[in-house]
């Protein structure tokens, strides 16, 4: 109990030190890594039954060459495929967001320096030091955070074609 005290103490005051923007990083991350999370669990136990049930009910049509079994064949291709991608756009452009949340949070903290400049001075090193932090931590933040899904959404959007290409070979004429 008290190593989790530990950890949320350590996460409220990294939070007080960058900012109310990294709330906003930590919500797109949230919900980033939830979605990646639903991917993978999508590509590795849900589709292979899936992929099995397709090539099933394909395999047990009697009429595979007809113009209308091709259109068949390509309604269930296109409905596997989108199944596939569903989300991956989203963890793209959350991935995109979090940097711009960063640079939000470099905005904000500057604004803080030049308030603290402008009530305290220039010369006062450590009044601006704060703002500063609140400058540079959500930038951080923002791009470990980006990082931190870069590979992911690469990877998923890869095997969404993947899986496509190879539901589309299994689909064979018989």
């Amino acid at each position: 109990m008290l190593i989790l005290y530990n950890a949320l103490d350590a996460i409220r005051e990294f939070i007080e030190l960058g900012g109310n923007v990294l709330w906003a990083i930590m919500l797109v991350l949230l919900l980033m890594w939830t979605l990646i999370v639903e991917r993978l669990w999508y590509f590795f136990k849900v589709f292979p039954q899936q992929r099995k049930a397709i090539v099933a009910a394909w395999d047990a049509r009697a009429d595979t060459t007809s113009w209308y079994a091709k259109r068949i064949r390509e309604q269930m291709i296109s409905h596997a495929s989108l199944n596939l991608k569903q989300n991956v756009g989203m963890i793209k452009a959350l991935i995109a967001i979090c940097p711009l949340l960063g640079l939000l949070g470099t905005v904000t903290g500057m604004v803080g320096v030049f308030d603290v400049m402008t009530y305290a001075g220039s010369g006062n090193a450590r009044a601006m030091a704060s703002g500063v932090a609140k400058a540079t931590v959500p930038t951080m933040s923002g791009m470990v955070a980006a990082l931190s899904g870069v590979y992911f959404g690469t990877f998923l959007e890869h095997k969404a074609g993947t899986e496509a290409e190879e539901l589309e070979d299994l689909l064979q004429h018989h």
